[in-house]
């Protein structure tokens, strides 16, 4: 199997500790971080992905925003440069200890972190950054 992942979401499985926007939403979260974290490939996609599958139907969900596809867009970019790969939907790598280690680095310094400055959790994962990323699912 794979996981499609949209590029912000590279992120935000870095600082991922079980909270979300609803038990549901945290509940598909835990199963495609756990996926992750046993070696599952993930896949770039645009738009909508995995991690969003719960909030598809809520009328204000945020997932089709263009404030989110910019996001994506910088992600992309920033996670690119760090891994030394390109980010584009279709590319499919692993997330593996390696990877990982280089982008909590990169985003603990501040360097990918373009994607995350007008997002809700930035506070929070910034705090669980400072702390070593301790709790963190993946």
């Amino acid at each position: 199997m794979t996981v499609h992942l949209r590029p912000h979401h590279l992120l935000c499985v870095l600082t991922y500790v079980g909270k979300g926007y609803s038990s549901a939403f945290t509940d598909n979260m835990n199963v495609i971080a756990g996926r992750i974290s046993a070696g599952e490939m993930i896949e770039i996609v645009e738009g909508p992905d995995d991690i969003c599958a719960p909030r598809r139907a809520e009328i204000d969900a945020h997932c089709r925003d263009d404030s989110v596809r910019n996001r994506d867009l910088k992600a992309a970019v920033d996670v690119g440069r760090v891994l030394q790969t390109p980010v584009q939907t279709g590319a499919r790598f692993f997330l593996d200890n390696y990877s990982l280690k280089r982008l909590r680095a990169a985003f603990t310094k501040g360097q990918v972190r373009s994607a995350c400055k007008e997002c809700q959790w930035s506070e929070i994962c910034t705090a669980i950054s400072k702390n070593g990323y301790g709790g963190t699912v993946v």
